[in-house]
């Protein structure tokens, strides 16, 4: 008999992407675990299924060593602060001498690169970070890559564009009456569904790339006020 092999992700921060990925692993069979910020949002990832403990960044988690020892995959959508990455800040050590990880994949943004007045970009671009928030997004990136070579680990960083999907997007914004245009000339933004955001992500799980840089991204650049007028349209 095959010894079946472990399928278990703990995610530091279960947000919006990070529960539609766990959502998808689950119906397929995974175990999901993962971190939250307040004992209500606990309540809510327990109804759907999700244990969940609470972390806020400002000290260590409880029983980490526990959780992390016993997942294969591993996953951060926890934006940095002005000290850092929280999760590695506390955390890196139990990272890293976790030898069953087999994929660690952290969430940035494409706001990483900055402006480039309209032209196009790509995983090779340089990175240009302009707001602080930024900055700290290109550290916290680099910090995590350095993690995965230093300690053998395959991470992977996913740059993600504007998401939107269900309660997150223009078309309900329009409805309710809140939808606003801003126009500015030049300025273009990709954007991505979490439907293809976890869809990518799973493509990653399954086929992993230590220290891969992903731009997850629709392709299709366009103005805030081009996205609002489509939308009204609909």
């Amino acid at each position: 008999m095959h010894k079946r092999v472990s399928r278990r992700l703990f995610v530091f921060g279960l947000g919006y992407v990070a529960t539609a990925l766990a959502t998808v692993l689950k119906d397929d069979g995974w175990q999901v675990a993962g971190t939250c910020r307040s004992e209500s949002r606990r309540a809510a990832l327990s109804a759907l299924g999700f244990e969940a403990c609470l972390f806020n960044g400002s000290q260590p988690m409880d029983k980490v060593e526990r959780q992390i020892a016993a997942s294969d995959h591993l996953l951060c959508s926890i934006p940095p602060g002005e000290s850092g990455d929280p999760v590695l800040t506390w955390h890196d050590v139990h990272i890293s001498k976790a030898s069953q990880i087999r994929w660690i994949g952290y969430l940035s943004t494409t706001g990483v690169y900055g402006d480039w007045n309209g032209k196009e970009v790509n995983e090779s671009s340089p990175v240009r970070p302009r707001s602080d928030r930024a900055r700290q997004r290109v550290i916290a990136e680099r910090a995590w890559l350095a993690l995965g070579k230093n300690a053998g680990h395959k991470v992977h960083v996913f740059r993600l564009a504007g998401i939107y999907g269900p309660n997150r997007n223009v078309i309900d914004q329009v409805r309710a009456g809140t939808a606003r245009r801003i126009d500015k000339a030049g300025h273009l933004f990709s954007r991505i569904h979490v439907d293809d955001i976890v869809a990518t992500l799973c493509t990653s799980i399954a086929s992993p790339r230590p220290g891969a840089i992903y731009n997850v991204c629709d392709n299709e650049p366009a103005s805030q006020a081009e996205v609002v007028a489509h939308a009204c349209t609909l």
